[in-house]
């Protein structure tokens, strides 16, 4: 029997939800005796050790209780996103507007794929990007747009930038 990570993360949004946290990412790597099952909750605020450890007891006597991942014995990893957490979903990127962000995309726009800027909007799946601050630590090309619409679909890979 396969790992089922549509069973796994309904587990881990239930247990999520009656604690006030929100399941960012789920991860299964490895084979063989080194399985690692990953993790990442979050809250507004921020997480903490106790948040992860007290997830990590109850979703995983749930797992083992409802043999949710076949195959033996594997690590359980619970852990915060970080500071320079990934955009994976819609509701991503309307939370963090307002937030500085890298990404990369899967097609070119504008000849390049790597972008830094201020998310500025995310609106029927296209986002609006600053380009003006990152712009100032180097000397932009003339002609070039200081904002920037990426449609969501093209976009391959993103984090927040932190902000010290």
């Amino acid at each position: 029997m396969a790992f089922d990570e549509d069973r796994v993360r309904g587990i881990a949004d239930r247990v999520a939800s009656s604690t006030g946290l929100e399941v960012v990412e789920i991860e299964f790597r490895g084979g063989g005796k080194s399985r690692m099952l990953r993790v990442f909750i979050d809250k507004p605020g921020g997480v903490t050790h106790e948040d992860c450890a007290s997830f990590s007891r109850e979703f995983g006597t749930i797992l083992d209780v409802e043999d949710a991942v076949p195959g033996g014995m594997y690590v359980l990893e619970v852990s915060s996103p970080g500071l320079d957490r990934k955009l994976n979903r819609a509701a991503d990127y309307e939370r963090f507007t307002g937030s500085r962000v890298k990404l990369m995309t899967r097609e070119p726009v504008n000849g390049n794929r790597h972008f830094e800027g201020r998310l500025e909007s995310f609106r029927e799946g296209t986002l609006t990007l600053d380009l003006s601050e990152a712009r100032k630590k180097r000397r932009p090309e003339p002609g070039t747009p200081q904002k920037l619409e990426i449609e969501l679909a093209n976009v391959e890979k993103a984090n927040l930038v932190p902000e010290i």
